[in-house]
């Protein structure tokens, strides 16, 4: 398993300009939220994921893909919908 310090460093340098937060639950799970560091405007939350699961290289990056893609669908939702902006 991949220490939490890297793993935000790593979404982080993904993700760049955003801002990660990775925060570890008592049922052992990992919440990430990627946000705008300046504004603090929170763009993806993301809870319950399986921490146990990110034990390779591929498997974070197989993470990375999955939050670009819920990324990606909502930003294409809020150019859409002016009130989800």
């Amino acid at each position: 398993m991949m220490k939490i310090a890297q793993l935000r460093a790593q979404l982080e340098h993904s993700f760049s300009p955003l801002a990660c937060e990775c925060l570890v639950d008592g049922d052992h799970s990992l919440t990430v939220k990627l946000y705008h560091p300046v504004s603090g405007r929170v763009d993806l939350v993301i809870s319950a994921l399986n921490l146990d699961a990110l034990r390779t290289p591929e498997s974070v990056e197989a993470l990375i893909e999955e939050l670009r893609y819920e990324l990606e669908s909502n930003s294409l939702r809020a150019s859409r919908d002016p009130d989800l902006a």
